[in-house]
Parts: C-alpha cells; structure tokens; sequence
C-alpha cells in the first residue's frame, strides 16, 4: 500500500468514527465541566491509552524511529509550547470544536466549520512562514528555545532518577507507559457498559494514530527518499491542504494532507449514510466572527505548540515526549479558560 492511499484510508476511518461517536476533546471537556457527563472524554483516555501502548510496542520493536519525530527534535522551548497550548485551547472553546472536529463537521455539511478550517489555515501558514514567522521566532528565542539537546522523555526521566543500571531502558519504557495507560483505562472503563459504541471509537481512534507511525515509520521508510515519521495532527496538514488545493501542479500530497481528504470522505459518507448530512450556517455575524477568531488562534497556538488536541493530545503523548505533555497541558488550560473562566459570559 502507498503512502498517499493508506493516508487517505486512515483519514476515512477517522473521519467515519468522528462522524458517528462525535469524538473531540473540547466536546469531552465541556460535556464534563459543564454537565458532568463523561462519555466523551473517556473515549479519548482509550484512544490515548491505545495510542501509548501501540506505539511504544513500535518503538521497542524498533518499528518506529520515535528519534525522528517533531515531538524529540532538538531546540524546543516549552513555554513556547505552553503558550501556544493555551492559544489553541482557548481557540477551540471559540471555534466549538478543534481543527480534526472541524473537518468532521464540514463533511457533514457543516458550513461554519468550512470558515474555521479556513481561518486556521492561513493564519497556520502567517505563522510558519508568513508574517507572523518573526514574532513566532522571537517568542521561541525570548522563552530559551534553541538548545541543541534532543526533547526528554518520561522513560529518561525515570533513569535518571532512579541508581545506575537499576533497570534498563526498555523496562523503563514499559513501565512508565503501562503506569500511564493503566490509570487511563482504570478511569475510563467503567463507562462501558454505558456507551461501549463511544469507548470502542476511541480505542479504534487510538489504532489509528498506531497506524500512522506504523506507515511512516516502518512501511514507508526508504532510505533513498526519506519521509517525515509522523501520525495524524491537522494544524499544518490543514495549511498543507489549502496550499495544495492552489499549488497541486508544484507539489505532491504528503501523508498530512492525504489524511484530511480521508477525513472529509469519510466523515460525508458517514453523514450521508446515517442520514446525519443537514447544510449548516451562521446564525449571526457574532457567531461568525467568534469562531472566525478561534480558527486563528487555534492556528497560530496549533503551531506555537507543534501540534493539536489529536497532534500533541494523542500522537505527541504517545511518544511520552515531556514537550507534548507541557503543549497538551496548555491546551487543556487554555480550554478551561474558556469554559470556565471569567471570560466564558462573553464567549456565549
């Protein structure tokens, strides 16, 4: 199977599962902080704990080069990072949902979201290399970024502070990620008998960014034309796609933007299927302008932050990266903000 097609499957499966489970992080944490309804945000402990383990059985099997991911380059700054987490937290309460949900929602003939997508995508690309690139740079310089170090993992972490030699490294790695994935799973399973259908989306979810490190880590790996190790996120990959949809003849469609036309495949012939299609739109200029404003910040946050909720919430993580922790913590922080702090009443 090529790079592209098993991109645009794994796409369409998620697009497929987020369709009918309505997966998404802020929906989880909202459906919790608001309502005390947990469903949702079990269903992302699963996905996550089934992300961990997978690909940490990858890594010690030595089919994933988890040193060649963005997640372990050298130079990172985490307040950066933090910073950026915050934004896109904070910009996902605005937008009502984040750039993966967005993409689901528009293949469900959800027209707001076509307008957050797109939001999202420039200012992604302003911030990458366009004229916000000078302040992103600064931010990461002023924060301490640059050292020449490669990001630290947990599994580093407990070597270091444990007696030389007292374990190795690979049961350093299991025990770190089984701790991880069994206080997930401990918490997260006794909402199945509830909603077993939402839980197994989430484990399935949770295969899928497995099955994203798998293809470019390993099936794809060619030395003579190397690939980027990465699994699904969609801050950039969304940017990629609109630059692709302009510059197609000057560029070919890597593992990112192959995922997010999967994700609209399969998220509009879920919607279809189900019956679920129904064109939406704005129900004010208010409205508009509020999710307008959370496309960009979830942007510009989305790249301050390497990644996403699915990016960082769910790849990084799996790598037990303490950068991705540091980004998800911020996105979560930034989501509470929203949520629950005092700017909510404006929000609504």
């Amino acid at each position: 199977m090529s790079l592209a097609w098993g991109a645009v499957l794994i796409g369409a499966v998620f697009g497929v599962l987020g369709q009918l489970s309505r997966f998404c992080l802020y929906g989880g944490l909202r459906d919790w902080w608001q309502g005390g309804e947990h469903t949702r945000i079990r269903a992302f402990a699963v996905a996550l704990a089934v992300a961990l383990l997978g690909t940490q059985w990858l890594a010690a099997d030595a089919l994933l080069p988890l040193e060649r991911t963005i997640y372990l380059q050298a130079g990172l700054s985490l307040p950066a990072m933090l910073v950026g987490g915050v934004l896109f937290g904070f910009g996902m309460v605005l937008a009502k949902g984040c750039g993966a949900r967005s993409l689901v929602l528009l293949g469900g003939g959800n027209l707001r979201s076509l307008v957050v997508l797109l939001a999202l995508a420039v200012s992604a690309y302003m911030t990458l290399s366009g004229v916000l690139a000078p302040l992103r740079t600064g931010l990461v310089e002023l924060f301490g970024g640059g050292a020449s170090g490669r990001a630290v993992t947990l599994p580093v972490m407990l070597l270091a502070a444990l007696p030389d030699n007292a374990v190795s490294p690979l049961v350093a790695r299991w025990i770190v990620a089984g701790l991880i994935a069994a206080v997930l799973l401990a918490l997260s399973l006794p909402g199945l008998r509830a909603a077993p259908l939402t839980l197994l989306a989430g484990a399935a979810i949770g295969v899928l960014i497995v099955a994203g490190w798998y293809l470019t880590g390993h099936l794809a790996a060619d030395d003579f034309e190397p690939v980027p190790v990465e699994s699904l996120t969609f801050v950039a990959p969304i940017g990629e796609s609109l630059l692709y949809l302009m510059l197609a003849s000057g560029m070919s469609a890597d593992f990112g933007v192959c995922v997010v036309a999967g994700v609209l495949l399969g998220a509009c012939a879920a919607a279809l299927l189900s019956g679920r299609f129904s064109l939406q739109g704005f129900e004010s200029p208010r409205r508009m302008l509020r999710q307008i404003s959370g496309g960009v910040l979830m942007g510009v946050g989305g790249v301050l932050a390497l990644g996403c909720s699915i990016g960082q919430g769910l790849s990084g993580i799996s790598t037990l990266a303490v950068p991705s922790l540091v980004a998800a913590a911020g996105i979560v922080l930034g989501a509470l903000a929203g949520l629950k702090g005092p700017l909510r009443r404006l929000l609504a």
